[in-house]
Parts: C-alpha cells; sequence; structure tokens
C-alpha cells in the first residue's frame, strides 16, 4: 500500500545542508498499522510528510496505493492537480491538531469536504456520521477550545477521513496527551484500522504506541531506517535493537562461573513454566535478574534475563534445553552498554529537521 524507495531528504541553507532522509526504503502492507520509531532528530516528521509530498523528497519514489506520488509532483512549488487528487486517498492526523478555533467541531470536519465540493447537506451528513464513528457526535456544535486534548485530536481524526481514504498517517498523534488518553486514541486508531480497512502509518517516539497497535515496526536513526519488520519477528530475532527497546533489561552475573542470558517468551511458551522445568531437568540454579511482560498485538509477548549456575558445556546444554522450548535465547555480553530510551533521548540532528 505504501512504499518509499531510496528515499532522500535534504534541507539546505545558504552556508550548509542536513540529510534528514538518506536512502529510506520502506514497504507498509495493505491493512496493516507500522510504527516508525526513533529519537528526535532521526527523520522521522521528514519522512511522514514525504509520504503525502507535503515535504518534496529531493531523490527516490513514493508509491501509495500504485499511484507514483513523485511523478505526479511537477517542478512547481505548489500541487498539480493529480496530485491534489491523489492525496484525497491519504488523511493526515497532526500532534498538536490544528483544529480552527473559530468553527464548531462539525465544522472542522466539513471543511475537506467543502474542499472537495461537496453540497452543504451532504456535509453535514458526512461529518455527523464521522464524528459518531469516532464518539463525538455529542459534541457537533461545540468549539475546539470547550473540548480535551483527547476529544480533539479525536476531531482530527475524524476530519482525516472525510475524504475516505485509504491510507491514514498519524504524525506523534498522541505526544501531547495524558497516558489514559493515549490509549484510547491508540484503541481508536485500531478499531479504524480493523472496520474501515485502513493502512496506517504513525510515527512515535513511545515504545508502548508499537506495542499496543503496531503490526510492523522500524527503527529510525540519523535519517535512516536501522531495522524493520514484523514485531513478532523483530521480538524472536536475536540482536533486535527493537526488541530490546520495547523490553529492556537491566543486571549483570553475579560473579565468575555464571552465564547470564536474555530469554524471550511468545506465542505458547509465554504460558509454560519453562523456567522451573529448566532448573529441574538440568539441576541447575536459575536467577531472574529482570522482566517485562506485555500484550503485543492481542498475544503475551515477555523477556526475561536469568543468571545460570555454571558456563561452557553447563551453559550451552541449558541453554539448548530454553531453545527447545521455542524461546530465543541470547547470551548477555557485559560489555554492551544498555540502549538509552528513546523517549528520554536528547534531541539530535540540526535545526532545519522539523521533529
Amino acid at each position: 500500500m505504501i512504499t518509499t524507495t531510496d528515499l532522500t531528504k535534504v534541507y539546505r541553507t545558504r552556508d550548509r545542508e542536513v540529510t534528514a532522509i538518506d536512502g529510506v526504503s520502506l514497504h507498509v502492507d495493505p491493512g496493516e498499522v507500522y510504527g516508525v520509531i526513533g529519537r528526535s532528530g532521526a527523520g522521522k516528521s521528514s519522512l511522514i510528510r514525504c509520504v503525502n509530498l507535503l515535504e518534496r523528497p529531493s531523490s527516490g519514489t513514493v508509491t501509495v496505493d500504485g499511484t507514483d506520488l513523485t511523478a505526479l509532483a511537477g517542478r512547481g512549488p505548489r500541487a498539480g492537480k493529480e496530485l491534489r487528487r491523489a492525496r484525497t486517498r491519504i488523511g493526515m492526523v497532526f500532534q498538536h491538531f490544528n483544529l480552527l478555533s473559530s468553527r464548531t467541531v462539525q465544522g472542522n470536519v466539513e471543511l475537506p469536504l467543502e474542499i472537495l465540493g461537496l453540497t452543504r447537506r451532504a456535509r453535514a451528513a458526512k461529518a455527523l456520521e464521522l464524528l459518531d464513528l469516532v464518539g463525538l457526535a455529542e459534541k457537533s456544535r461545540a468549539y475546539p477550545a470547550q473540548l480535551s486534548g483527547g476529544q480533539k485530536q479525536r476531531v482530527g481524526i475524524a476530519r482525516a477521513l472525510a475524504g475516505d481514504p485509504k491510507v491514514l498517517l498519524s504524525d506523534e498523534a498522541t505526544s501531547a496527551l495524558d497516558p489514559e488518553t493515549t490509549r484510547s486514541v491508540l484503541r481508536l486508531l485500531r478499531d479504524l484500522n480493523q472496520q474501515l480497512g485502513l493502512t496506517v502509518l504513525l510515527i512515535t517516539h513511545e515504545m508502548d504506541v508499537v506495542k499496543s497497535v503496531c503490526d510492523s515496526a522500524a527503527l529510525m536513526r540519523e535519517g535512516r531506517l536501522v531495522e524493520s519488520g514484523k514485531v513478532s519477528d523483530l521480538l524472536a530475532t536475536p540482536g533486535s535493537e527493537l526488541a530490546a527497546e520495547l523490553f529492556p533489561l537491566a543486571g549483570a552475573a553475579s560473579g565468575a562461573g555464571r552465564t547470564v542470558v536474555d530469554v524471550t517468551f511468545h506465542g505458547e511458551s509465554a504460558g509454560r513454566p519453562v523456567i522451573s522445568g529448566l532448573a529441574r531437568t538440568h539441576d541447575t540454579d536459575v536467577s531472574i535478574l529482570a522482566a517485562a511482560m506485555d500484550t503485543v498485538g492481542g498475544r503475551q509477548v515477555g523477556r526475561m534475563r536469568v543468571e545460570l549456575s555454571g558456563t561452557g558445556a553447563d551453559a550451552d546444554r541449558a541453554i539448548g534445553y530454553l531453545r527447545d522450548q521455542g524461546l530465543t535465547v541470547e547470551v548477555h555480553d557485559p560489555r554492551t552498554a544498555p540502549s538509552a530510551d528513546l523517549a528520554d533521548a536528547a534531541p539530535g540532528a540540526a535545526d532545519l529537521v522539523k521533529e
């Protein structure tokens, strides 16, 4: 549904240039919720704005629903008729809502319908239908100043759906909301994805967003995609940076003659007493140093850091047992520093790159 090929975006001023997107190739399947995560300055916002050509890529191509948008862009600063028509199939939800304070909730949802040339009666009917879909039918005559942050974002989502898009882009849609409201908006996005068959591409710096709603995800750093794939596959991939970020673990060996391993539980293994089975089968002392469990994509998934008594062949037998139970096992390297939490990372990149 969405494909970018070798996409590059360079911002230029008189004395310097900054590469915000550096050769990004990305593919989002139809009906999928795909999350792009990274620190501030990683190029996430530039990427999503290039997908609907609000930002013109410096090179590369963007294809949405079989249409090469970059071929429609032309050379002028303004979007041509064909590009504007193609954009009607792409809805976008912004971080700061971008509602018109002088219009009612219904009036804000009707705005893109006016641009599309619908009659007043058709606009009103469509707007009320969309407000009911996002749970705000009773707020149609209210003004943005009378709404909470979560309600404003729901209006923004209803407005993004006005043109019956096949693709919905979300630019940090929940970063200005409190945790409870964030969960509510994410549930709405997932419901819309399932009810309407929407393909959703969202960017975020919050790992909980990926865990809550994403089928696939990509980690972006300094304008490049460093890792991407199905979330379930990434969790089962040894050495996955995204898996480590989704379930961060801490803890080191308590002394010599011990081995520390990171174990990922997923699928049926998440419900079995694997650790106690290991201790009994191999007469091995097992200490749990850290653990994190959550629901990802409707399935229980967890990661655990455990310390095994013994090294060498003894540790290899224990690790082999865990792998035979369907777990992903990585031997922890104490020299590897834990990665910084994305949400707490300091901003990077340059002033030119708006994140």
